[in-house]
């Protein structure tokens, strides 16, 4: 199989190729990324060198380099976004150009080669806010609350539509929170375990009491594994780790591994628009695909804090923008 992976620097997709290098080694895989201050080639050191993956520098809304990559690729597999939330309030441009503009040249130029399958990996945040109870389901209507899951919900109804009119092969995967090995440092966990370190306040928005469904990364990307090979065409798939728990116990949870004193929490103004709570029901991607997550949160998130002590030059250059030169 010769695969297209888009945004293959960033977290996820990042452990996505070193998943998919590893697990089929007869793979062909082209990572395009426009590397930019999430994307980080650290990250791909383990496959750099390995002459059945190959990486491009590039945007996936340039529609020429997009259609030179696609040519003879059997299937994309789709990340590349712009994510974060409070960006996306800072300037909500740059991720409709992203991620709905550049979804669509994908689509366009997957149609035109005749991909056999396109898997979009969206986000739960498209669902909006739960309430106290319930879960989101895939047939959950969309609401989104902020310009980032705004932009992810259009990306994922162009997506539907390449399905329904033109008869693309799609796949779209809705994804709790992530974590794990290579989260950029801007992101909840990651935030707070560098900054504990540094015995640094460790900012809280509002209560603290909003809540988010925990996904190992490793979990997230056998989850994508198992959609591109068995997904039903034109079928949405939620993956869900079912840990859910407030952001104040995930705090809480960090800095008791590390040791650290609870002082450090220092509430802050909430964020606009903030969603209350997140919550996903994968029991179709389990029944349907046989799917079933590894990790338990209590020894997922050991496991994420040994490796950022571990690997604490990595996140002290990307601190420093040194991932960039």
């Amino acid at each position: 199989m010769k695969l297209l992976i888009t945004g293959g620097a960033g977290f996820i997709g990042s452990n996505f190729v070193l998943h998919m290098a590893d697990k089929y080694p007869s793979y062909e895989l082209i990572n395009l990324d426009l590397l930019t201050y999430c994307g980080n080639l650290e990250n791909l050191t383990a496959v750099q060198d390995n002459p059945r993956y190959r990486f491009v520098q590039g945007d996936i809304a340039d529609a020429a380099l997009v259609r030179e990559l696609m040519a003879g690729v059997d299937a994309v597999v789709h990340f590349a976004a712009e994510s974060h939330v409070d960006r996306s309030i800072t300037d909500p441009g740059v991720f409709v150009r992203t991620n709905v503009l550049g979804t669509h040249v994908l689509l366009d130029a997957a149609r035109d080669a005749g991909v056999q399958k396109f898997v979009h990996v969206s986000t739960d945040e498209v669902y909006g806010s739960l309430g106290p109870t319930g879960l989101f389901h895939e047939t959950t209507p969309l609401a989104p609350n902020s310009p980032y899951s705004a932009s992810k919900a259009g990306s994922d109804l162009l997506v539907r539509a390449y399905h329904e009119t033109f008869g693309l092969d799609v796949n779209i995967t809705r994804c709790s929170n992530n974590y794990g090995p290579y989260q950029f440092p801007e992101k909840l966990i990651p935030l707070m375990i560098q900054r504990a370190l540094q015995d640094q306040p460790l900012p809280i928005y509002g209560d603290g009491l909003n809540i988010r469904d925990w996904l190992h990364v490793a979990d997230h990307c056998q989850a994508i594994d198992l959609v591109l090979h068995k997904g039903r065409a034109g079928d949405v798939y939620n993956v869900g780790g079912n840990n859910e728990r407030t952001n104040i116990e995930i705090v809480q949870t960090i800095l008791g591994l590390l040791d650290k004193p609870e002082h450090l929490m220092t509430f802050v103004e909430d964020r606009k628009g903030h969603d209350r709570r997140y919550g996903i029901d994968a029991t179709k991607l389990r029944e349907e695909l046989g799917w079933e997550p590894q990790y338990a949160f209590d020894s997922g998130i050991r496991q994420t804090v040994q490796w950022y002590l571990d690997n604490r030059p990595w996140w002290e250059r990307i601190l420093a923008g040194g991932h960039l030169s």
